[in-house]
Parts: structure tokens; C-alpha cells; sequence
């Protein structure tokens, strides 16, 4: 789901502004992807701010004690969010970073693995919890953050994104969880788009709909 798609959110100047903020930098980390950089979006204060609410507004009495952020943007948001509901942050960290027990959770990128750890304990059975992430190109790293709450006994309500495709690959395999989305990843680019606190942008006034790309650039750093 969108957050445009919403009653009370369509035509929301706070979602464009959102998309505005966020630096789109061609060929990064590496040639052919098209990266969605969220930096530029934590320099642009009501921006950022906006971005929290609308998270906050939608989730604040859906009766969410744990808000579970994936490493490592993921962390940029959930707390912020966590305080402003009244939950707890747990984060979801790559392995070896956790120094106490953990549980964790492997799976497949488009190269090889990864894997999420979450320390022991941090969740209780029956806990409804969150997943927060700035971005989902296919689901691979939200069906593993699910499954590793999932076996602490936590409910998942829902996965919610800064940024991800309208047709996400993988969502098949989010467990029936829904999926909340605020913009559409942008492929286009405007260098000479006004800078943020003095860091450069590269802005398009249009949001690009995930099954329409028609580039050979792919519109995300992500491969899950």
C-alpha cells in the first residue's frame, strides 16, 4: 500500500516534498543502479519531520509495543518513530555486531547471502511489532527480519518503507503481511535542482512507477 493511495493522503504536498528530498545518484555503489540516497532527506528538517509523522499518525494506535528497524537505515527512522508511539526499538543488526546472544535469520540476495541478528530476549511472545527499513526493491531483507520476529514469538503487523517499488518482486514472500510505502523510487535526475544545507541533489518532479522502467538503470542499491 501507498501512502497516496489513502484517504486523506492523496494529493498530500508532504509525500512530493518527501520524494524531493531524497538525492537520486546514478552508477552508485556500482554501474547500472540508481541510488535512492535518504541523507539529503535527514538534512531537510521538515522533510525528515514528515516523514515521522505520517509513520507516527498511522501507527500510533495499532497497539505496536516493538518497532524492529533493519541495519542499517532502518535505524535512521525507527527510533524516532518508537518514542512517538510509545514502543521500544529493536534493532536488526548484521552478523557479529550484537554482543549478547542473538537469533538470526539467513537469506538470499540476487549474489550470495546475508543474514539478520536480533539478541535474545529483546522481543516477547505475543508482542506486535513493526518492521521499519528506508527501502524495498524485492522483500528479501523483510521476509527475514518477519520470520526472525516471528520465531520470538512476536505478531508483525505490518512493514512499512521510505521508499519501494509499486510491485515489489518478493512480496509474496512477506507472509501475507501488508506493506506500507510512502514514494515510489525516482530514475530521472536534474543536477542543477537547488542544494540541501549545501550537499548537491538530483531531483525529478515525478514519481516513477515501479513496473514502467525504461531505462537499463535499475531504480534502487538494493537486490532484496
Amino acid at each position: 500500500m501507498f501512502a497516496g493511495d489513502q484517504n486523506g493522503l492523496q494529493g498530500d504536498p508532504r509525500l512530493k516534498a518527501i520524494s524531493e528530498a531524497i538525492r537520486v545518484v546514478p552508477h552508485f555503489p556500482k554501474p547500472g543502479i540508481m541510488f535512492q540516497d535518504i541523507t539529503t532527506l535527514l538534512l531537510d528538517h521538515t522533510a525528515f519531520k514528515d516523514t515521522v509523522d505520517i509513520f507516527v499518525d498511522r501507527y500510533r494506535d495499532m497497539g505496536i509495543s516493538v518497532v524492529a528497524g533493519v541495519e542499517a537505515r532502518g535505524f535512521m527512522f525507527g527510533p524516532s518513530i518508537a518514542l512517538a508511539i510509545g514502543a521500544k526499538f529493536v534493532p536488526l543488526r548484521k552478523p557479529r555486531k550484537l554482543p549478547g546472544e542473538v537469533i538470526s535469520e539467513s537469506y538470499v540476495l540476487e549474489y550470495g547471502k546475508d543474514c539478520l541478528e536480533m539478541h535474545v530476549g529483546a522481543v516477547q511472545p505475543g508482542e506486535r511489532a513493526l518492521v521499519i527499513d528506508d527501502l524495498v526493491a524485492t522483500g528479501g531483507t523483510l521476509s527475514a527480519a518477519i520470520r526472525l520476529l516471528e520465531r520470538a514469538g512476536a505478531h508483525v503487523v505490518e512493514c512499512a518503507c521510505v521508499v519501494g517499488l509499486r510491485e515489489v518482486k518478493g512480496q509474496h514472500g512477506l507472509n501475507g503481511k501488508p506493506l506500507y510505502i510512502l514514494v515510489e523510487p525516482r530514475q530521472q535526475i536534474n543536477c542543477s535542482a537547488p542544494s540541501v544545507n549545501g550537499v548537491e541533489t538530483c531531483r525529478h518532479d515525478d514519481l516513477i512507477l515501479g513496473a514502467s522502467f525504461s531505462s537499463p538503470l535499475n531504480p534502487t542499491s538494493k537486490s532484496d
